[in-house]
């Protein structure tokens, strides 16, 4: 009989690859990794992961079911070309949508918005909120995506501290999340989460233990759901001090930080 696989979830941006403005090179231009592109958007390269890491998550998708587990959309994934092959499975829209053999899985999705229906405000009444409270002089775009959930882009700068905490309050008590990941602010359905979908996918692959990396508020539930997680030395739960048990504060930045989080997950599973 074959051993149970190990199950491997893990968020995208800012945790396994990088934007130019996330990199956080700060080594001499000499010692740089060497890079690879893994997205193109409008015909410019958008995000990176050093040689190195490309080479550990190829190992990494022959050892374990490797998932991709993302707050993009099926959309915005799809741009995302990681090394390796295909992953069988990948979670997008923060758990709201499935992805099997990369064709949406539709009971999922239904399962999905019925939890949402029944268990917080509508996006509607969040969406309204935003767009009569979000000030134009540093708000750059308003999103809906794949009609779960909401986000602003905006000019970090100029963004005020007390407007995002007044706006976690008023989301809180509609049982919404609000997430602030570089210069975007995410509400999102506290129903909605990674961890229900990979807790899924466990169940469909039959996995032994799950494995899990993120560095965001987002996360925060995936990687309680985990056997083990890493978050890196950056993003919303390392500038908040957040901490878990079976999660491992890795003191890395940037990219470096992607890599340690792809060789910790091939350590573990080996």
């Amino acid at each position: 009989m074959a051993a149970a696989p190990v199950l491997v979830a893990s968020d995208l941006d800012r945790t396994l690859i990088y934007s130019t403005a996330a990199l956080a090179l700060q080594m001499p231009d000499a010692e740089a990794p060497r890079l690879l592109c893994v997205e193109v958007y409008e015909g410019r390269p958008l995000s990176y992961l050093t040689e190195t890491a490309a080479g550990l998550l190829t190992e990494l998708a022959d050892a374990a079911v490797f998932v991709p587990t993302t707050t993009r959309t099926r959309e915005q994934y799809r741009r995302v070309h990681l090394p390796g092959p295909p992953p069988p499975y990948a979670v997008c829209a923060n758990g709201g949508h499935l992805l099997v053999d990369g064709r949406t899985d539709a009971d999922w999705h239904a399962t999905v918005t019925a939890r949402l229906a029944a268990q917080c405000a509508p996006l509607a009444e969040v969406r309204e909120h935003l767009l009569r409270t979000a000030d134009p002089v540093w708000t750059r775009k308003q999103r809906v995506a794949e009609d779960l959930f909401a986000y602003l882009v905006v000019e970090r700068e100029l963004l005020p501290e007390e407007w995002v905490k007044e706006l976690a309050v008023w989301a809180g008590e509609r049982g919404w999340t609000v997430s602030l990941q570089g210069r975007k602010i995410y509400a999102v359905p506290g129903p909605l989460t990674k961890s229900a979908a990979v807790r899924e996918v466990a169940r469909r692959t039959g996995a032994a233990e799950v494995l899990a990396a993120g560095d965001s508020l987002l996360d925060a539930d995936l990687l309680l759901a985990a056997d083990r997680g890493w978050r890196p030395g950056h993003g919303e739960l390392a500038e908040s001090g957040w901490s878990a048990p079976a999660v491992e504060a890795l003191p890395e930045r940037g990219v470096a930080a992607g890599e340690r989080i792809a060789r910790e997950f091939l350590r573990a599973v080996a």
